[in-house]
C-alpha cells in the first residue's frame, strides 16, 4: 500500500513527499482509514512503529475539512495526552511536519519549565494541543485550558502512564472531556488496569495491533535457571562474579523489586543502578548513561523504562523476573545480539513463574535451555 491509495488531502499528501514518505508503516496503513471514518481506536503499538504520524495525519485531515467546511468555532479541538516532555515535542513536530500546509494551530506544553511561555501561546489560540498529564491539570486548573471543544483525544503510551503515576492525572483530564468525541487508545502492553481504562473511554473500538513477535534473535543464547523466589538474589551476585562478564541489564517485572535488586548488588560491591517510572528524568537519563559509560556496570530496569534503551555491544541480559506476557520476553531478550553481534540471555524461574515459562517457549517454538549445575539449585531443579 501506499500513501496515495488512504486518499489524503493534497497538503498533507505533498508534507510527506517532501519527507519522502512513500508507504505507510503497518500500524499507518491499519489506522488511517478507521480515524478518517471518525470511529474509537485500540491501537497496541511499540514505539519506532510510526504510530504518531498513524493519528497525527488523519486528526490533521479531519480538522482540515471540517475548517474547509465552515464548521470551525475557536477551541482547542484534539487533545494528545502523552507521558513525557520528549514525547510531547516529538509529537508536536511530528504535526509541524504533516501539517504545513493545512493552517492548522499547534502547541505543546509539559512541565520542568516555566508556564509563562506556554500560556502566552495558547492565548493566541491553538487547534491541536499536546500535553503532559501534570501542566495540564495545572493550567485547567489556572482556568488557561478548556477542554469543552474537544472532538478527538489522544491517550499515547497509556502502559507508560500507569507505570510512571500518571493514571491518576490521566483519569482526571478524561473526566473533563465531552462525552461526545472520538478517543484514540494507543498502548505498547495490556496490563489489567490499562485494559479496563480503555474500556471505560472507548466506544466500539477497532483494535489494531502490530506487535506479534514469536521469533527472538537468532544469535541470543537463551538459558533458565530454576531457583527459589529468595534466592534470586544470591543467584545473581553470583552469577556477575563467577560467570558473567562485562555490563548487564536486568529486568525486574516491578518498580520496587528494581530498587531491591540494585540495592542488594550495591552490598556485594557490584555497581548497579535502578531505572523505573517513579525515577526522576534526570535520574533515569544519568542512570542510563553511566551504564553506556561503564560507570554502572548493572543497569536494574523495569520494562517500560527500559524501551528507550538502545546499546550496542550489550552482551548480557537477564531476567530476574520472568514477564507475564510472553512477547515482553522476547522484547527483553532483544536486548542484546545486535547489529550482528552475539548476545546472551539468562532468565531465572521460581515456582510461581512456571506458567510464564510455558507460555514464553510456546511463543517462541522451542524449549530454552535449563542449567541445573549452580549453587542455588536445590529442590527448584525441575
Amino acid at each position: 500500500m501506499s500513501f496515495e491509495q488512504l486518499h489524503l488531502i493534497a497538503p498533507i499528501a505533498d508534507a510527506l513527499k517532501t519527507k519522502g514518505y512513500t508507504q505507510p508503516t503497518p500500524i499507518q496503513a491499519q489506522s488511517i482509514p478507521v480515524i478518517l471514518k471518525g470511529k474509537d481506536l485500540l491501537g497496541c503499538a511499540q514505539t519506532g512503529t510510526g504510530k504518531t504520524a498513524a493519528f497525527a495525519i488523519p486528526i490533521l485531515q479531519t480538522l482540515f475539512l471540517k475548517k474547509r467546511g465552515g464548521d470551525f468555532p475557536p477551541g482547542i479541538k484534539s487533545l494528545i495526552l502523552t507521558p513525557t516532555r520528549e514525547l510531547a515535542i516529538q509529537i508536536n513536530d511530528s504535526f509541524k511536519a504533516y501539517g504545513q500546509g493545512t493552517g492548522l494551530r499547534h502547541e505543546v506544553i509539559f512541565g520542568g519549565v516555566s508556564a509563562v511561555p506556554q500560556i502566552q501561546s495558547l492565548k493566541r489560540g491553538t487547534d491541536i494541543l499536546t500535553a503532559t498529564p501534570g501542566r495540564l491539570l495545572d493550567l485547567m486548573n489556572q482556568k488557561v485550558i478548556s477542554l469543552k471543544d474537544i472532538g478527538i483525544f489522544v491517550l499515547d503510551e497509556a502502559d507508560r502512564m500507569l507505570d510512571m503515576g500518571f493514571i491518576h492525572d490521566v483519569k482526571k483530564v478524561i473526566a473533563q472531556l465531552p462525552r461526545k468525541r472520538q478517543t484514540l487508545f494507543f498502548s505498547a502492553t495490556m496490563p489489567a488496569e490499562i485494559s479496563g481504562l480503555a474500556d471505560s473511554i472507548l466506544t466500539e473500538p477497532v483494535k489494531v495491533s502490530v506487535t506479534p513477535v514469536s521469533s527472538t534473535a537468532e544469535k541470543v543464547e537463551q538459558s533458565i535457571y530454576f531457583v527459589e523466589k529468595n534466592d534470586k538474589r544470591h543467584l545473581l551476585s553470583h552469577l556477575l562474579k563467577n560467570n558473567v562478564q562485562g555490563r548487564v541489564l536486568v529486568f525486574s517485572r516491578t518498580k520496587h523489586g528494581a530498587d531491591r535488586v540494585a540495592k542488594d548488588l550495591g552490598k556485594h560491591g557490584i555497581r548497579a543502578e535502578a531505572i523505573h517510572g517513579n525515577k526522576s528524568q534526570n535520574a533515569r537519563q544519568r542512570a542510563l548513561e553511566n551504564f553506556k559509560s561503564g560507570a554502572t556496570r548493572v543497569l536494574v530496569a523495569t520494562d517500560i523504562a527500559a524501551r528507550g534503551i538502545d546499546i550496542s555491544e550489550l552482551a548480557y541480559v537477564i531476567n530476574f523476573d520472568l514477564p507475564n506476557v510472553p512477547e515482553t520476553y522476547v522484547h527483553r531478550i532483544g536486548r542484546t545480539g545486535r547489529a550482528g553481534a552475539s548476545g546472551k540471555a539468562l532468565s531465572f524461574c521460581d515456582t510461581e513463574e512456571r506458567e510464564y515459562l510455558r507460555d514464553i517457549q510456546k511463543l517462541i517454538k522451542q524449549t530454552v535451555p535449563v542449567v541445573r549445575d549452580h549453587p542455588f539449585a536445590g529442590k527448584a531443579v525441575a
